[in-house]
């Protein structure tokens, strides 16, 4: 059926050529049909297909390249003896409409408006490659000697900087050509990599069911080595030594100490050995603390209820004294009174 509408092969017996002419003037249509409906207005609707990528105005959705649309084709201006048209069509995925208009001097298409275009031009000059000279350059190439001459000197500056560049990727190519040795080579590395990697992620997963652990271990590093072995994490002294230590000094603590019983016992032999290994890495010495053979000197927090009681002790030390005295001296007289025998 479109076929033969399209050829216009079929002709009604009341069609005159003489008075008709074509098919079309018998039914009263045009020729593009429906796509000329709105032709008065100089607005001839065509099947569009998106240039480039680009993003909607209305909906903000990408719409491909190579999308096809309604169009609304309508000539806008001249570019010389150009013409320069411009498309309305609207999204497929929401009622926007967008234009894009020919630019005939770039050789590209140009967003109106209602969209967007998606930046992936590619720019020869930004990327060092040959660049085809402008229409008025060629102009001025040949009208104008002196442009000609300045032209010819910035060539050859280029090359001369290129030169080395060129040197450098004759010289990598020449070792690149044994495709064989390079490939074997890059195969070995690999493979000692890896076995490496195997290596390394046996003893982790060792390490993790050792010590019942799910957690991801990172690789080793050479300060990590250097901090782990001055660490230690052993018991310097035995259980039974450090009871004993213990006892000795509660025994030897003076009764007016504000130190309490659960006082951690630290001998020299421990101090001397913690102090070096913080010397050893780089810490910060902290002030010492009040060992077990510092509670014999006086504290100064004493409050003053033990003040008191230390008050108390010695009057009562001193009375018993005295009433001592007292005593000895009465025994003194007694037995100088009682006749010798």
């Amino acid at each position: 059926m479109s076929d033969r509408k399209a050829v216009n092969r079929y002709y009604p017996p009341d069609f005159d050529p003489q008075k008709h002419k074509s098919i079309n003037k018998y039914r009263n249509s045009h020729p593009l049909r429906d796509r000329a409906r709105k032709l008065s207005q100089g607005i001839l609707i065509i099947r569009f297909e998106l240039p480039y990528n680009i993003w909607c105005g209305g909906c903000g959705n990408h719409v491909g390249m190579g999308v096809r649309y309604n169009a609304e084709k309508t000539k806008v201006g001249m570019y010389y003896t150009t013409p320069i048209y411009k498309f309305r069509m609207k999204c497929h995925l929401c009622d926007n409409r967008f234009e894009i208009q020919t630019d005939p001097k770039n050789c590209d298409y140009v967003i109106v408006s209602g969209a967007r275009r998606k930046e992936e031009r590619w720019d020869a000059a930004e990327n060092e490659q040959v660049v085809c000279e402008d229409h008025e350059d060629k102009k001025k190439m040949a009208s104008d000697p002196m442009f000609r001459l300045e032209h010819g000197v910035k060539d050859q500056d280029k090359r001369k900087a290129a030169v080395p560049r060129l040197a450098e990727i004759h010289e990598w190519k020449s070792q690149w050509q044994d495709d064989f040795s390079l490939n074997q080579m890059a195969r070995r590395k690999f493979r000692g990599e890896k076995t490496v990697l195997k290596e390394e992620a046996a003893e982790d997963s060792a390490l993790l069911a050792k010590s019942s652990l799910a957690i991801p271990l990172v690789r080793e590093h050479e300060d990590d080595r250097k901090l782990a072995s001055l660490l230690k994490y052993h018991s310097l002294d035995s259980y039974e030594k450090k009871q004993k230590q213990k006892r000795e000094a509660i025994a030897s603590r003076s009764i007016f100490s504000s130190q309490s019983s659960t006082t951690t016992v630290v001998t020299p032999d421990r101090d001397n050995k913690l102090l070096d290994a913080k010397k050893k890495l780089g810490l910060s010495l902290p002030k010492k603390a009040p060992s077990a053979f510092d509670l014999d000197k006086p504290t100064p927090g004493v409050s003053s209820g033990i003040k008191q009681l230390v008050k108390r002790v010695a009057d009562t030390t001193a009375t018993a004294a005295k009433g001592k005295d007292s005593t000895n001296q009465t025994n003194k007289q007694n037995s100088s009174d009682c006749p010798s025998t």
